[in-house]
């Protein structure tokens, strides 16, 4: 049975929800629906949570799953300790304590970007954890790092830096509306959150994206279904990656989307959860 927000998401901030302790700090995070659990990880975008990345999707998955939504360590409105350094075992160990604080011991998860690499790192390191599993623009193995990802990870707070990075993300720019802009720049200003940012992915960052691919050696033994969404016009996370995934892991199908950057879930909001629903809810 699932959670119900707290009375805090009807405040000024939508992005905070509920809040739960995982190893030594509290995570933020939304628990929205009700059936099979899945666990939706975030991208590494400036000012990004996992409310403005995934809220499109709450109410067109959430009537039939339960959607887990965590800011994940660094990011969002999750506790930030100073000094300490997030890396992937530590993002991976948050989801293992955060799946326990929830009861939950094994769920569907879909992986944006960043969360993509994530999600990958999870299904190798705790793979009775992870049931199905959507990749979309996913992180997770090395490639040369691209224009847009190097403009993402070394933003620098300004309305002007914020829309060429929409711009970056979208095909359609008419996405990139002005209060979306606003929104994501407020959220990237917030007190310790570019310091925060900035200190993950500093210059030179090609050693980021082989960092994210830490695990690359071992996707092979993955067994899980898995659906590997991208978008062809994707400017952060090149498409060829998810061409790789497709033939290192077995069990995995790969859907492109036309018309579409980084952003699927956002650009083509209605397929995409039709997309997910049906490979999550398929039997073989």
């Amino acid at each position: 049975m699932a959670g119900k927000n707290s009375q805090h998401a009807a405040q000024d901030r939508p992005e905070i929800a509920s809040s739960v302790i995982t190893g030594d700090f509290k995570t933020n995070y939304h628990d929205v629906g009700s059936g099979d659990p899945i666990l939706l990880i975030h991208g590494s975008g400036p000012g990004v949570t996992a409310w403005s990345n995934w809220n499109k999707v709450f109410p067109l998955l959430g009537d039939s799953f339960r959607l887990l939504v965590p800011d994940m360590a660094g990011f969002g409105y999750t506790e930030r300790i100073p000094g300490v350094v997030n890396t992937m075992s530590s993002w991976v160990q948050q989801i293992i304590d955060f799946l326990d604080s929830m009861k939950v011991d094994k769920v569907h998860v879909i992986g944006n970007s960043f969360g993509g690499a994530v999600a990958l790192a999870l299904t190798v390191l705790h793979p009775e954890r992870v049931d199905k599993l959507v990749l979309m623009g996913a992180a997770g193995v090395s490639f040369p790092i691209t224009y847009g990802l190097d403009r993402v990870w070394g933003y620098e707070p300004s309305l002007e830096n914020m829309e060429e990075l929409l711009s970056i993300f979208t095909y359609d720019h008419s996405f990139a509306t002005p209060d979306l802009i606003r929104s994501r720049f407020e959220g990237s200003i917030q007190p310790g959150f570019h310091e925060s940012f900035s200190s993950m992915f500093p210059a030179p960052r090609q050693r980021w994206v082989d960092w994210m691919a830490a695990y690359e050696d071992y996707i092979h033994d993955i067994q899980n279904d898995t659906l590997i969404v991208h978008g062809l016009q994707d400017r952060v996370i090149p498409v060829d990656t998810s061409m790789k995934l497709l033939t290192m892991i077995p069990n995995s199908q790969l859907h492109v989307f036309g018309k579409c950057g980084h952003w699927t879930q956002i650009e083509h909001t209605v397929e995409f959860c039709d997309l997910v629903r049906d490979f999550l809810q398929y039997e073989r």
